[in-house]
C-alpha cells in the first residue's frame, strides 16, 4: 500500500490514464475528483462489499426450496 500526503488541488496518477485530484478537505473528510477512461469501473468500496455480500447470500439456497418448485 502506498500512503502519500496531498493538499487541495494536488493530484496523483495511477498509470498513464487515471488522475485523482484532492478537491476539498474539511473536518476529517476529503473530496476527490477522479479522471479515468469510461471502461474503468470506479466504485465506493463499502458499496462494492455490500453488493458482493448480497450476491453471496443470493446463491445460498436449500434443496427443499427446489423441491417446492416441483410441486
Amino acid at each position: 500500500m502506498l500512503v502519500i500526503t496531498r493538499k487541495k488541488g494536488e493530484s496523483l496518477l495511477i498509470g498513464d490514464d487515471i488522475e485523482i485530484t484532492v478537491v476539498k478537505t474539511e473536518e476529517g473528510s476529503v473530496k476527490l475528483a477522479i479522471s479515468a477512461p469510461k471502461e474503468i469501473k470506479i466504485l465506493r468500496k463499502e458499496l462494492y462489499d455490500e453488493v458482493r455480500e448480497e450476491n453471496k447470500k443470493s446463491t445460498n439456497f436449500s434443496i427443499d426450496m427446489l423441491k417446492n418448485f416441483k410441486k
